[in-house]
């Protein structure tokens, strides 16, 4: 099945801004690659005499650098100069044809024998406060049998008792103010669900990427979404507390401990958000769109759409720190 990814990202900058990128495909999924996989960094020549609608400039391409961080996620660093700055780019891949497997024998693993790089993913992290929530996932969990039913246990409780709903989004949101509130965005879902497994002692880790409306009905405008995954029998095992059922054509850009690690750009100093396009679409044979059912496969449910402007959220508004721009809001 061949699903095509785009995004189409657009910043008005004050002054020259020194900017993270994380809007490449994971490289675990690089072997997919059917074509694209590039990120195009455009700016405009006098860009404070036009507007971005307007015909009469020039782009130029913005030199950059690309680097792993530390958990192996493909980077780009770049300096922007002042102006409009473009962040576009297509993916076309070979993706399996299947839902998200289920792994009803997957075990969880004795902490002494997990690898060294997967023990931060039991740890409290920004939006994660699992130092808080000791006592509420022994609780709710402690019941259910250890590996996969427990972690799709705690799935399926943040799914049912979370709300949600687009203007509740805010960019200080921690799982503890989810759980409070019992109402978020894609994001909250999967930062609370994360932090009552990591207090199971099962590694958690957070997930941004492409889930397009692949042969189910248009949900509205596009989104990077977000998703997380548990570490059960040896691997990553893909759960979602948001969308509680089976998906086609997830599509791994990043991985981390939470939002804060995988945000699409982090700008150093004032990046306005002016424009934000985001979608992703399976392909027929001849490289056409696949239109979207009008009708839900049987078995399924189509989340309610809400009118919003689709807007990411900014995780600091003052530029007194890196300004991160996070999606995953649907």
């Amino acid at each position: 099945m061949l699903i095509r990814s785009e995004f189409d990202i657009q910043f008005r900058l004050p002054a020259p801004t020194a900017i993270v990128a994380m809007l490449h495909l994971h490289p675990s999924v690089e072997p997919q690659l059917h074509s694209g996989g590039q990120l195009l960094i455009e700016s405009l020549d006098d860009p404070f005499n036009h507007s971005p609608a307007s015909t009469s400039y020039t782009k130029s391409i913005v030199p950059s650098r690309e680097y792993f961080d530390g958990f192996g996620n493909r980077c780009t660093r770049f300096i922007a100069p002042a102006g409009y700055l473009w962040l576009s780019g297509t993916n076309v891949i070979d993706a399996s044809p299947e839902v998200d497997a289920v792994y009803l024998d997957a075990r969880q693993s004795a902490i002494d024998d997990l690898p060294a790089d997967v023990l931060q993913f039991l740890l409290p992290s920004r939006y994660c406060q699992v130092d808080q929530f000791g006592g509420i996932a022994h609780d709710l969990f402690d019941s259910y049998p250890q590996g996969w039913q427990r972690a799709v246990a705690i799935r399926d409780w943040v799914h049912e008792r979370v709300a949600f709903n687009y203007n509740a989004a805010r960019p200080t949101k921690t799982a503890m103010d989810v759980f409070t509130e019992r109402v978020g965005v894609c994001r909250d879902f999967q930062h609370l669900a994360i932090t009552l497994t990591r207090c199971q002692n099962m590694p958690a880790r957070y997930v941004t990427g492409y889930i397009g409306d692949i042969r189910r009905p248009s949900s509205g405008p596009g989104d990077f979404s977000a998703w997380y995954q548990v570490f059960l029998d040896g691997k990553w095992v893909d759960l979602d507390a948001r969308h509680n059922y089976r998906r086609l054509g997830r599509i791994l850009m990043a991985t981390g401990r939470d939002a804060a690690d995988v945000a699409m750009t982090t700008a150093f100093g004032a990046a306005n958000l002016t424009s934000f396009y985001v979608d992703s679409f399976e392909l027929d044979a001849e490289g056409k769109r696949v239109p979207a059912p009008s009708c839900p496969p049987q078995g399924t449910s189509i989340d309610p759409v809400t009118p919003q402007l689709n807007t990411p959220t900014q995780t600091n508004i003052s530029q007194t720190s890196p300004t991160q721009t996070q999606a995953a809001t649907t």
